[in-house]
């Protein structure tokens, strides 16, 4: 399975230190250059950041050639997450926020929310779901 992240998935599996399950559970996973630029914010928390400046392999960082209009009232980062995924082909999507969930399900896509991806890695025991839960974040 092939899936477009979103910046709020991302900053919560690297806090959480879970970010590596990703890689696992997908073939691939894409993330538009907006995501990136959230992920490095400087009100971003330092390890996110830190994580952001030197991504790792498997993540691909792809720009979609326009943004979707029904994506007007996004941020950038899920306007340019599910403007990608819908460019690509990428029926999948790691997104949180309500506007953008229901915006990537009226588009056709699969909303893949944070917890969704928890419990899966879980059932897979990549990770401790209870530990995984309670981790400080």
């Amino acid at each position: 399975m092939i899936v477009v992240a979103d910046t709020t998935p991302l900053n919560y599996l690297v806090l959480i230190n879970a970010i590596d399950v990703l890689h696992t559970l997908f073939a691939e996973v894409h993330a538009p250059p907006a995501v990136i630029q959230e992920l490095t914010h400087s009100r971003a928390p330092g390890t996110v950041r830190n994580w952001a400046l030197a991504l790792p392999a498997w993540l691909t960082v792809s720009k979609p050639t326009s943004r979707l209009a029904s994506t007007a009232a996004l941020d950038a980062g899920e306007a340019e997450a599910i403007s990608l995924a819908k460019e690509l082909g990428i029926r999948d999507i790691l997104i949180d926020e309500r506007r953008g969930r229901n915006i990537a399900t009226r588009e056709g896509l699969v909303v893949l929310p944070t917890l969704a991806i928890i419990e899966r890695a879980a059932e897979e025991n990549l990770l401790d779901l209870s530990s995984t839960l309670d981790a400080p974040v």
